[in-house]
């Protein structure tokens, strides 16, 4: 299993319900992170289409239908000719139309893709407040294979306020978790960013702190048709510390950065040590239970 990866993730400004512009797009920045040696790059949640218009009651369910498309539908497709081409992986967000039908139901999924083509989508467990007005709820979480291993992926109100899952992913064997977001910025009120970065930001870096892991966040940022989002991608992740509490790094990003913009780096899994989920020393067993927490239920 391979320890040194390029990882990339954007501050993507989405062009509202304009697709061809945001594939474009997407496919210029995976194009430019491979060139610049990435191994994996990481969009946002909703990229492809924009986050808005999904959540917009005034839209018929039917139109919004119609502007899904399905896991192998064209814009994936496009992606996957790049991904094949440099040899990197690619994951993003898009309304995801379970079937090509009229009435088919929606998700709200993160796509992955890898040199060999599309390996599958992850639909978010945990949709935000109006989200539920158009997708469905996803039910089972999502890891790939990759020469690093295992990657998992949750989807913003997944990561930020659901840690079982990212706890799932780290009992796996994960060593890198993917968090494609669309948080957004109330700047209509004081202290807007601030607000901003003790949601977003803390809660990606107890992550880190209390999982001994690396998360990559991929966030829209600026206008979308009515909301502004915050920016703040970033790839985070253990410090070399002489201490044995779990230091916290930015490797690349930075939480409080809303231009437009691609940040990269390289980084060494191998300092994911899945602190609570090793066997111990002493015990010869992790502290991580969950034969005990199947009891709570």
């Amino acid at each position: 299993m391979k320890d040194i990866m390029t990882v990339a993730v954007v501050n993507f400004r989405v062009d509202a319900a304009n697709k061809e512009s945001n594939l474009s797009r997407m496919c210029g920045y995976a194009e430019a992170a491979a060139k610049r040696g990435a191994d994996l790059i990481l969009l946002p949640e909703m990229c492809l289409y924009g986050y808005d218009y999904y959540v917009d009651t005034n839209i018929p369910q039917a139109d919004k239908i119609a502007s899904a498309e399905t896991i192998n539908g064209p814009s994936t497709m496009a992606l996957a000719e790049i991904a094949k081409k440099y040899g990197i992986y690619i994951v993003f967000g898009m309304a995801e139309k379970v079937e090509d039908t009229p009435d088919s139901k929606l998700l709200n999924s993160a796509i992955a893709i890898g040199p060999d083509g599309v390996i599958g989508s992850y639909a978010k467990m945990h949709p935000f407040e109006t989200e539920s007005v158009w997708c469905e709820k996803g039910d089972k979480p999502f890891m790939f294979e990759t020469p690093w291993g295992p990657i998992g992926i949750s989807i913003c109100f997944d990561t930020y306020q659901f840690p079982e899952l990212q706890r799932h992913y780290c009992a796996k064997g994960c060593r890198l978790v993917l968090n494609p977001t669309a948080f957004l910025e109330e700047v209509a009120f004081d202290h807007s960013r601030q607000a901003f970065l003790d949601t977003f930001g803390r809660t990606l870096e107890y992550g880190v702190l209390c999982n001994t892991i690396f998360i990559a966040s991929s966030n829209l940022t600026g206008m979308d048709i009515e909301s502004y989002f915050g920016g703040g991608s970033s790839v985070i992740g253990p410090k070399i510390s002489p201490f044995y509490e779990t230091m916290l790094h930015y490797y690349a990003g930075d939480k409080d950065m809303n231009q437009a913009e691609m940040y990269l780096a390289t980084i060494d899994l191998s300092l994911a040590e899945r602190r609570l989920f090793t066997n111990k020393e002493i015990t010869g067993v992790p502290d991580y239970r969950p034969e005990i927490y199947k009891q709570f239920l």
